[in-house]
């Protein structure tokens, strides 16, 4: 893939924020494959897709919610599609893998490590709720630790990874993470080409700032060497700059309603297409253009999508 070439990932949904925050969250399979097939002809050549119980909008781990719109975004466009394994927090790592392992995607999202993952600071924000069970899941997250031990990466890779053919995005939430994902490349439980999601802004990870995305890329260039290749995803209103900058550091970006809510000071995004059409436009200015699906295909190895069932 030529050097001006820039992976472009929109994450549709995610299960951080919640249907009182945005009325543009998608939360039904109507709502969520018509975002992505969206963001896709808007440029993403990545789709990162979580599901949510279209009664309510709860983060949800049925496989039957994922295959209300896996089929449909398959149909309609050639993105690659990349189902989350991290799930929320709430759910058992069982939960979290029983959507992948039936869909057996060309990717897969892997969190490098167990962590505080805090969206509790979220209810201050917002004082009327649409539903009940809101408040309640952003709480749980001041006394909830993200599970991702080595035993759980290990049984992904094999699972998912030598079971089912499906390559990661390895999710990187602070530099120990890299070093995880160095120690299996040299174990050759991880086979390159790498790609890496740096990932700013999480409370109990790294800040979303210039230095903190130096620091990630200095440790990734340190231990993995040429093995490896990158992309920025940067929570909130630090969204667009920082992913700007990962590409200007020979990175990609990731843009999208899981990690941004707003496409400007004070605007709600209306839609996934338009965070990337934003982000698309930025980078066309600074010379670069959006990766088409199978020149990502062809970069990162992916097993392609008519391998895939769903």
């Amino acid at each position: 893939m030529a050097n001006n070439k820039v992976i472009i990932t929109c994450a549709v949904t995610g299960s951080i924020h919640t249907p009182s925050m945005s009325p543009h969250l998608p939360v039904t399979p109507d709502e969520i494959a018509a975002g992505a097939v969206a963001a896709a002809e808007a440029g993403a050549a990545i789709l990162h897709l979580h599901a949510r119980d279209p009664q309510d909008g709860r983060p949800s781990a049925d496989p039957d919610h994922f295959m209300a719109f896996l089929p449909r975004i398959k149909q309609a466009c050639d993105a690659v599609v990349n189902i989350t394994t991290g799930g929320s927090a709430q759910m058992t790592l069982d939960e979290r893998l029983a959507a992948p392992l039936q869909a057996q995607p060309e990717m897969c999202s892997l969190n490098m490590g167990s962590m505080n993952f805090g969206t509790f600071p979220l209810l201050q924000r917002y004082k009327e709720w649409k539903h009940d069970w809101e408040p309640g899941f952003l709480e749980a997250s001041r006394d909830t630790v993200f599970k991702n031990t080595f035993a759980d990466i290990e049984g992904v890779l094999d699972r998912l990874g030598n079971g089912c053919g499906t390559r990661f995005e390895f999710e990187c939430y602070d530099s120990g993470h890299i070093q995880t994902v160095a120690f299996y490349l040299a174990q050759g439980l991880i086979k390159p080409p790498v790609f890496l999601q740096f990932v700013l802004g999480v409370l109990g990870g790294a800040d979303a700032s210039p230095e903190q995305l130096m620091h990630m890329k200095a440790t990734a260039d340190r231990l993995l060497g040429e093995a490896y290749r990158f992309s920025v995803l940067a929570a909130g209103r630090q969204q667009m700059p920082l992913g700007t900058l990962g590409v200007i550091l020979g990175g990609n970006v990731r843009v999208g309603l899981e990690d941004s809510l707003s496409i400007g000071r004070g605007r709600l995004a209306e839609s996934n297409a338009q965070q990337v059409e934003k982000i698309r436009r930025i980078l066309e200015e600074l010379g670069y253009e959006a990766a088409k699906p199978d020149e990502v295909r062809e970069t990162l190895k992916l097993k392609g999508g008519d391998r895939v069932s769903f």
